[in-house]
This record gives structure tokens, C-alpha cells and sequence, in this order.
């Protein structure tokens, strides 16, 4: 049976209170596949009310249940893998092949990294005559986006398990069916009734609701930094935690002594990596200035070698971006662009030769960028990568730290001297030469990129509050 039009609540699958249902776009065919039902506050207040109803008795929950609720969660995970991936694909327009290798892996990396992390995990800590003690928050909302749905829902969800707080999840409406398919591993796995809750709707009534609900305690949100910035205002109110991973404009360093055919063809992959539709991606690639021309004849060919199409089709490196509001705003700052004078390299307006329906972006690449130019401050979150020259170190350090984001950076070059480049970077991320991805090390971002950590501990401390016990020992 599906649960599309309906709600995950106090451990059962439930009508909404008011029948509102809205279209799930195939971003590939443009097509309606599904429908989902759309909350409203009524539908928040019985998820929160069953959140903090549940909180009590999993709050109390020893370490090792939760450790042994997790593993459960993992198992049932990886036996809906394959269902996991054609909703990935199918609602967000991921190739197969990313679904396959990152999109739906990445959930399953946060679920071990966490359990990883909670075995090592201290609560308790006796310091001078007293005790220092790490309780879990309370009731968290759980505000997700639709680029990486998996990846930040197990983010967000993990830890929260991990520590022993009880939640209310809300993803996006724009690509909720793996969310749906992660409510029912919830309930398969045997998550106490009220400890996860799921309610699908809109920012302004769900995700706002949620984020200025008196009964929820903390809020970890996921997005823009626009929708960010209401989230956090509306979540004053009750003086709640937030915890926020927002926008970015990441700069990747090609420095001098680095082998400019690797990181130039890597930087260009990096960037188009899920159709540009990560926040971290590497979208301004500072070069230096004497080989400008030679990197963007090697950015052309990389981008130029890239299949755009299909995303059933194995051999599909960028699938569509995710709807029409997205491509309508790829196109325009792809022609502003243009209009203020970057070189286009390759790409431009306009779907790919050969596709006439889908919101497919050409694989696009700007050269002579200058950092005040639109395409430098703005994020595209479309495969669309900017180059831009620098006269030295220290000038790409000035122009890699001149944004109003902090989320990531990287570094090309030799791994001493790339070292101290990334030292100097203001990011709450910096990639050395293109290491694996790694869920064990902390990820959220500087400045307007957002406050608070995810991944494996690090996300775990923002689930907790801190007691401390003075007199504790005689």
C-alpha cells in the first residue's frame, strides 16, 4: 500500500486533517508520478504532540538500546536499497549510477558513522566534586531538502536517535518519496511509537509551524540561506536551538604547483557532480593567471565529455536539475552572466542539443570571471562552474575568503604547501586534492553557510544539552 498521501505519526500511518495534495514532478519527463498530501498546523501539533509524549521514556533509553535500535534501522536501510534508488532518481532526477554509488550509500555511511560514534561516546564525565552531563535535547524538527535527501535525513535522524531525543520530520515536497520509503524502514526497524514522526507539507505551513512550535526544543535545518534566515527568526520566539546548514559559493584553489590537467578535470566533475545541486559543490575555480587559457581548454573538453540525458540510462552523468523554478533560475543567471562579460566556454541558455522536455542545463563554464560579478556571489545550485584568474597565493586566498558563505573550499597542489593554503581558508570545510568523502569528519559551514555540525559525533553534541552537577561527590 502507499503511504504517499498520508503521515508517519505516534507509530502509525494516518490521514492528514485536511485533504490537500500536491503534484511530484518527474524532473526528467516532466510528468506527474505521484501525489503527496500536504500538512498543516493540526498535523504538526499531533507529531510534536506525540514527539514529546514518546520523549520521556526514550530519553531514558540506555546507549546500548540505541546502538541496537540503529543496527536494526541500518539492516531494514539496506534491504529497501533498490527501492530507495528509483525513488531517488525518479523524484530528483538522479542518474541511476549516482544513486546507486552516493545518493542511497551516503544514508547508510551516516547510520554506521553515528553508531560508530555512540559506542565511543561519553555522556557522563566527573569533574573536581562534580558531574558533567550530556542529556538529549527534547523534540527536534527536522527540516530537509531535496538535493541530497538521504544523505541529510540520516544526518539529521541518526543522531538524534543516537542521543535520545524524539523527532518530527519534514522534507521536502519537491522530492518526498525516499523520505516516505525512510518512514517505513522506521517503522519496519520497530522505532518506538512518537520517537520519529513524519509530516509532509510546505515551508510556510509545515517547516515554519514546526520551527515556532513551543514544544519543540531544537530545530536542525537544511536549505538557503534565505529560508534559513526565517527559519531562525521564527524559531526566536521560544528561544530554541538552531542548527543550520545553509548556502554556498565554495572556492577550489588550483595552485601553482599542482598538476593542472588532474585539478582542473577533477574541479569541473567535482562541481557537476548531481547537476551542481550540492551546496558544497566547487563552483569557483581560482586558477592562476598565466595558465588561464590553458585551464579553460581543459574545463571545455571535461564538460564537453560529459553525458547529459536520461537518468535511467547507466552511462548518464547529469540527469535534469530538480524542477522548472530551478531551471527558470540556472537560465537567468547563466544569461546575467553574459551580460556582464564572462567568457562562456562552453554550455550557455537553453536545454542540451537533442532534448526537448526535462529540466536539463547544459554543463555550462565561465572564464575570465571577476569575484563581483554575479555568477562569483551567487549560488547557481546548477551545473555551472566559474574560473576565475588570480595574480597570486595570496590573492586566491583573498578572493577564495571574499563571500558571504563559509560552507567549503579546496585545494589543489603540492599536500605541504596545500596544507597551509587551507589553514587560511574561512570555511567550515576544506578538501585537500580530492579525498574520499568521509562521514566521520564534522560538516557544516562559516558565516552565512550556517552554525552547528553534522556527522558522526559531531552532530551527536548538537542533540544534547549540558548539565552540570556541582556537589556531585562528597
Amino acid at each position: 500500500m502507499s503511504h504517499h498521501t498520508q503521515f508517519y505519526i505516534n507509530g502509525a500511518w494516518v490521514e492528514p486533517d485536511q485533504p490537500k495534495t500536491l503534484d511530484v514532478i518527474n524532473p526528467a519527463t516532466e510528468e506527474v508520478i505521484t501525489q503527496i498530501a500536504l500538512g498543516q498546523a493540526s498535523d504538526v501539533d499531533k507529531a510534536v504532540t506525540a514527539a514529546r509524549a514518546a520523549f520521556e521514556s526514550f530519553s531514558r533509553t540506555t546507549k546500548e538500546e540505541r546502538l541496537a535500535l540503529l543496527g536494526r534501522v541500518l539492516e531494514c536501510y539496506k534491504a529497501r536499497f533498490d527501492d530507495l534508488v528509483e525513488a531517488v532518481s525518479s523524484e530528483m532526477g538522479a542518474p541511476l549510477s549516482l544513486a546507486k554509488s552516493s545518493q542511497v550509500p551516503v544514508g547508510a555511511s551516516h547510520i554506521k558513522s553515528t553508531m560508530k560514534a555512540l559506542e565511543a561516546f561519553t555522556f557522563s564525565e566527573p569533574r573536581n566534586k562534580g558531574m558533567i552531563v550530556r542529556e538529549p535535547i527534547g523534540v527536534c524538527a527536522l527540516i530537509t531538502p531535496w538535493n541530497w535527501p538521504l544523505n541529510q535525513i540520516a544526518a539529521k535522524v541518526a543522531p538524534a536517535l543516537a542521543t535520545g531525543c524524539t523527532m518530527v520530520l519534514k522534507p521536502s515536497e519537491i522530492a518526498p518519496l525516499s523520505a516516505i520509503i525512510f518512514a517505513e524502514i522506521m517503522d519496519e526497524a520497530g522505532v518506538p511509537a512518537g520517537v520519529f514522526n513524519l509530516v509532509n507539507g510546505t515551508g510556510p505551513d509545515v517547516g515554519q509551524v514546526m520551527a515556532g512550535h513551543k514544544e519543540v526544543d531544537m530545530i536542525s535545518f537544511t536549505g538557503s540561506t534565505r529560508a534559513g534566515i526565517i527559519v531562525a527568526k521564527t524559531a526566536a520566539d521560544t528561544v530554541k536551538r538552531v542548527c543550520q546548514e545553509l548556502g554556498g559559493k565554495s572556492a577550489n584553489i588550483v595552485l601553482e604547483d599542482a598538476d593542472l590537467e588532474t585539478a582542473v578535470a577533477n574541479g569541473v566533475t567535482g562541481c557537476f557532480q548531481n547537476s551542481g545541486q550540492s551546496c558544497d559543490a566547487p563552483t569557483r575555480m581560482l586558477v592562476p593567471q598565466a595558465r588561464h587559457d590553458e585551464a579553460l581548454d581543459i574545463a571545455r573538453k571535461t564538460a564537453e565529455g560529459l553525458k547529459v540525458g536520461d537518468p535511467a540510462a547507466e552511462d548518464t552523468n547529469l540527469g535534469p536539475v530538480v524542477s522548472a523554478q530551478q531551471y527558470d533560475k540556472i537560465q537567468g543567471l547563466i544569461e546575467k552572466a553574459i551580460a556582464e562579460g564572462a567568457t562562456l566556454v562552453t554550455g550557455g541558455p537553453g536545454r542540451p542539443d537533442g532534448i526537448n522536455h526535462g529540466y536539463y542545463v547544459k554543463p555550462t563554464i565561465f572564464g575570465g570571471v571577476h569575484n563581483d560579478m554575479t555568477i562569483a556571489r551567487e549560488e547557481v545550485f546548477g551545473p555551472v562552474l566559474a574560473i576565475l584568474p588570480y595574480k597570486d597565493e595570496e590573492d586566491a586566498i583573498a578572493i577564495a575568503n571574499d563571500t558571504d558563505y563559509g560552507l567549503a573550499a579546496y585545494v589543489q597542489g603540492e599536500l605541504d604547501h596545500a596544507r597551509a593554503v587551507a589553514l587560511r581558508l574561512r570555511a567550515g570545510n576544506v578538501s585537500i586534492n580530492d579525498p574520499d568523502w568521509d562521514t566521520m569528519i564534522p560538516f557544516g559551514g562559516y558565516k552565512q553557510s550556517g552554525n552547528g555540525r553534522e556527522f558522526a559525533d559531531w552532530g551527536m553534541e548538537d542533540f544534547l544539552e549540558i548539565k552540570g552537577i556541582r556537589g556531585y561527590t562528597a
